[in-house]
């Protein structure tokens, strides 16, 4: 009889959880109810699994809205009733248009009206629906000619007052206004509550007829789905035997290209992996994305395939990916078995400025009724939540500030925070909005409308109504399309090599970028900014420690540095194992025999399986739980506690030691907190050594395509220092030379003008447009009669020295500036034909300071180009150890002066502390720790030079200062103002630093994870 029940999937508007809606149900024995959330099919399949459990008959549908107004409810007779809505919905959605007040002809949908609004003339499968509240409303004469036409209309969106209070939140939320302006259409009836089958007919009781309709819409709503149907795409040929036939025939041509003619274990292994993607119905899947990847190769661009899909020398053979699994021994089972229940992705990167061409070849290829991308429930955020309701409840700007960045245990309790707090809580884990995932896309057999209506985000490409769980459950198998700017950096970089020595670099070969021993020495030292993956001071401290000086060191590396392995300790044991390879025991034979490349220490995925196999002798289903909760896709504790206890129970069977088997089993619950697999690592290692290749090689293209492409771990500034140190001369933005983007000439990097604030991208293209057309700009009047420019950003070039090519000094420039453009009008500004000579003024000689341009720089671009912060400082004391001294200085104290380049805020039981990582007067980088002590007495005060104090730690190679003091070094005033101008000393304050923040505790020492080195028997 509920056949308008709304969960949290009716955004802003729901407050129940969909389980929880069904628990409700089942609570108050209900054998009936539908789902339909406002606008959308998001929860049904959930939910009819849900009702499966509880043995509850479930109808889905949609409720039709325009903003809040319901038009109407739509309930699917069957499979084609969801189909038909959902390919109603989505012509609105895509076209952007509201939807009609009455419905269209459905053929398998009943519609319900509500009693305020309905049609003159009802259609056969067209109903009134009517609330209880609303029967007195039947004693009208026209009414009550329509009872024949009536169904029980039990809406349901809360549960107790307390969520009708949130409800309310939720509406005044998504209508941007204070809670007391909510007007009462803007939220839903008081009645709109879930109440027994036995209640409701009781209310009904005189109206037969209305709950003889109301069964026969619900005896007549039968949708049903099967789950265990594949809904891809089923074939990239005519047929799955033409499939796996294309399949061998591309393998075979690729493994000549990989391995040459005749190498016995590359074809033992293609036939092993050709049976098994036969056998599980994956042809299609492959051959979809090698034409992806295909059509990318023949269109010049770069990709990268990684993740587990790099294990298959299929994938190898058909340049998906560059990683070779013979080389690293990857097995094809972590990808593709038998066992698996899920089906497996292959991740592949574009650079960010390519992906929507492959986008789009994809949609147009397939399709646009079968492609779409995987959607993604953007839940309500910590910070987001308070200060959303905060607003609701009408608190100013300072205190919804507070709100949001404080903990809640540090916010000055009263009456109304308290209130907020307790609703903020409620909607933890609530889904806010519906977004695109940012990768996976959907290619389906049938209309993919048959399944979801659509949505088109800001982005430009439609998405489901679903995320990538929901499609996977439901016979899914996406496809991920992904970009990043690292492959931006290798493209952006190949280009300006061509395009400024004239040399062509096939970096797709990786036979020149994985084993250079120049290469290898920068890695060694940890030299890698501006390399992906290994520039943060994490990675090249690791690296460091490590002395990484070959490409399968870093592709542990790469791997150890994640959270799980970390925060075990088994980062640091492998770090020493590495060092001292003759000072510990495998503690067990399984561990030698499956993990002696990593000194016996589990570091991928496929380890922990191993281990769990092997040591453990669990059944191969337990490692798949175990492989989807290390890669974050299902972490169900009631699966992971069941596979502990078959664990240990294994163990005690083999006979192992309790004390080994219970410090295993911490290892490997330690990889649930994110690892990668051993492919995984490969492929970023292999994207690393690409740019780790460039840079060594072609240092200034490298930092230019770098600086291009933001995106790195650092900002703008420490590229652009990184370039002078690989011997760039660095120009300043110029209107004769610049683009909008950074270029660069021999060994000269012109900065862009997208980097000067104040400056539009439009101004700038513009600036180029007209250079191009007609040549260089001759002097200053000659720029303002081509180019349509206000006196607010000609004064901005004029500062960064854009103008220096007319030999005049900047403040001549400005006074003349404003003299040309006193009566300056936008509409006369174009190349003459032959121009007038501007009038002549005879000015003052006006001296300027040695370092106003610098100050300039930092105003404009924030930070100095013409020279260094350091020869901004009052002081000329320049520290008395420099950073590529530190090792000889272990457990002795330092005092250096260095610059600020980034820091990291760790949160510790003492307190706060902070890693910074710095640059000293030669422009080397090196390390401090910060405790929460000293940082009491001595804290950061933003970006700059400071004064440091402190004690070295070498930690294998690797130096690090333990800060006891430092202070912050005061810069000269600004020559700009005036000596007694109170702005003298506020340029400083616009030097930036990088912060960013982590929520882990900082990596265990030795002696609290305390890992056996010697083996361990009964």
């Amino acid at each position: 009889m509920h056949l308008n029940c709304h969960s949290y999937h009716s955004l802003r508007y729901g407050t129940i959880p969909l389980n929880e809606l069904v628990e409700q149900a089942h609570a108050l024995q209900l054998k009936v109810m539908a789902l339909t959330d406002i606008n959308t099919i998001t929860g049904i399949y959930d939910f009819m699994k849900n009702c499966e459990k509880a043995s509850i008959k479930p109808l889905v549908g949609i409720d039709f809205r325009n903003d809040n107004k319901q038009l109407y409810i739509g309930l699917a007779k069957n499979e084609k009733g969801v189909g038909e809505m959902n390919r109603f919905l989505t012509a609105h959605n895509l076209e952007k248009i509201i939807l009609p007040t009455e419905a269209p002809l459905f053929n398998d949908v009943f519609i319900i009206y509500p009693l305020e609004i309905y049609p003159e003339v009802l259609k056969s499968n067209e109903f009134i629906g009517i609330n209880f509240e609303q029967l007195p409303q039947l004693y009208n004469p026209l009414l009550k000619e329509r009872i024949h036409k009536m169904v029980v209309l039990q809406s349901v969106t809360y549960r107790t007052k307390k969520e009708f209070n949130l409800h309310k939140i939720l509406r005044a939320v998504d209508l941007n206004c204070l809670g007391s302006k909510l007007k009462e259409t803007d939220y839903c009836k008081t009645s709109e509550v879930m109440i027994s089958t036995e209640e409701l007919l009781k209310k009904f009781e005189n109206y037969p007829e209305i709950i003889k309709n109301t069964e026969y819409i619900i005896d007549n709503c039968n949708f049903t789905f099967d789950f265990t149907i594949s809904r891809n795409k089923k074939n990239y040929t005519s047929s799955k035997e033409e499939d796996i036939k294309l399949l061998a025939k591309l393998a075979y041509e690729g493994m000549i290209f990989r391995y040459g003619n005749g190498n016995k274990e590359a074809i033992a292994r293609i036939e092993k992996e050709l049976k098994v993607i036969s056998d599980l119905n994956f042809s299609g899947y492959f051959l979809i994305t090698w034409d992806i990847v295909n059509y990318s190769l023949g269109q010049g661009f770069l990709h990268i395939g990684r993740g587990s899909g790099a294990n298959s020398i299929i994938a190898y053979c058909l340049k998906i990916t560059d990683i070779c699994p013979l080389e690293l021994d990857l097995y094809f089972e972590r990808f593709l078995n038998l066992n698996r229940k899920s089906p497996p992705d292959f991740d592949i990167d574009w650079s960010w400025r390519e992906r929507d061409i492959i986008l789009t070849y994809i949609f147009n290829k397939y399709g646009r009724d079968h492609v779409a991308f995987c959607g993604t429930n953007v839940e309500f955020k910590y910070r987001s939540i308070y200060r959303e309701i905060g607003k609701v409840f009408g608190l100013p700007k300072e205190e919804l500030d507070e709100l949001a960045k404080n903990k809640p245990a540090n916010i000055h309790k009263n009456k109304l925070v308290v209130m907020i707090q307790e609703y903020g809580k409620m909607l933890e884990k609530y889904p806010n909005q519906r977004s695109m995932h940012s990768c996976g896309i959907i290619i389906s057999e049938e209309p993919i409308t048959n399944f979801t209506a659509l949505e088109l985000p800001p982005k430009g490409f439609p998405i489901v109504q679903f995320d990538m769980h929901v499609a996977e459950n439901i016979g899914f198998d996406k496809f991920d399309i992904l970009s990043q700017r690292g492959i931006g950096h290798i493209d952006d970089t190949v280009k300006l090599i061509k395009q400024n020595q004239n040399l062509d670099v096939n970096i797709k070969d990786t036979s020149i970028s994985k084993n250079e021993s120049k290469c290898n020495e920068l890695l060694s030292q940890g030299k890698t900014i501006g390399c992906f993956y290994i520039e943060s001071p994490a990675m090249r401290g690791l690296l460091r420690r490590l002395k990484c000086d070959n490409y399968k060191v870093l592709v542990a590396a790469s791997s150890i540095i994640r959270p799980g392995v970390a925060q075990s300790g088994m980062m640091k044991e492998y770090i020493f194992r590495h060092n001292h390879p003759d000072k510990f025991e495998y503690f067990h034979d399984v561990f030698k025999e499956q993990l002696g490349e990593t000194y016996g220490i589990m570091v991928y995925q496929e380890d922990v399986i191993k281990i769990a196999l092997h040591y453990g002798g669990l059944p191969a289903a337990d490692g798949d739980i175990l492989r989807r909760a290390m890669s974050g896709k299902s972490r169900s504790l009631a699966s992971l506690q069941k596979v502990k206890d078959n664990f240990f129970d294994s163990c005690k069977q083999k006979g192992h030691p309790e004390q080994l088997s219970q410090e295993i089993y911490r290892q490997i619950e330690s990889f649930a907190g994110y690892s990668f697999c051993k492919s995984h690592s490969a492929s970023y290692a292999v994207e690393s050594y690409q740019s780790l290749y460039l840079k060594t090689y072609y240092p200034i293209e490298f930092m230019t395509a770098v600086i291009n492409n933001f995106g790195g771990f650092y900002r703008t500034e420490v590229y652009v220092h990184e370039a002078k140190m690989s011997g760039a001369k660095i120009d300043n933005p110029c209107v004769n030379r610049s683009e909008n983007h950074t270029t660069v000439a021999g060994r000269t990097i012109f900065l862009g003008f997208q980097h000067l604030k104040s400056v539009e991208t439009k101004v700038a293209n513009e600036i180029v447009k007209e250079r191009n057309r007609n040549g260089h700009y001759l002097d200053l009047e000659n720029f303002i009669n081509r180019v349509a420019i206000g006196i607010e950003t000609l004064q901005v070039l004029i500062f960064i020295g854009a103008f220096r090519f007319t030999g005049k000094e900047k403040n001549e420039l400005l006074i003349k500036a404003r003299l040309l453009l006193i009566n300056y009008k936008p509409q006369n500004n174009n190349l003459l034909l032959i121009e007038e000579p501007a009038r002549e003024y005879q000015l003052p000689h006006l001296q300027r300071a040695p370092f106003e341009d610098a100050f300039d720089e930092i105003e404009l671009l924030d930070f100095p180009v013409s020279v260094t912060p350091f020869d901004l400082l009052k002081t000329k004391y320049r520290g008395d150890v420099m950073a590529k001294d530190l090792t000889k200085y272990h457990k002795r104290e330092v005092k250096m002066l260095a610059y600020l380049i980034a820091r990291k805020h760790v949160p510790t039981k003492k307190g706060d502390m902070f890693f910074g990582t710095w640059i000293d007067a030669n422009g080397d980088f090196f390390d401090t720790a910060h405790f929460a002590d000293s940082l009491v007495t001595y804290p950061f005060k933003g970006g700059g030079c400071y004064l440091l104090l402190g004690k070295v730690e070498v930690d294998y190679h690797f130096p690090t200062i333990t800060i006891s003091k430092m202070s912050k070094m005061p810069f000269i005033p600004d020559p700009r103002y005036a000596a007694t101008d109170e702005k003298r000393y506020d340029t400083q304050n616009q030097i930036k630093e990088d912060v960013s923040m982590t929520q882990r505790a900082p990596y265990p020492q030795e002696s609290e994870y305390n890992l056996p080195r010697q083996k361990m028997i009964n």
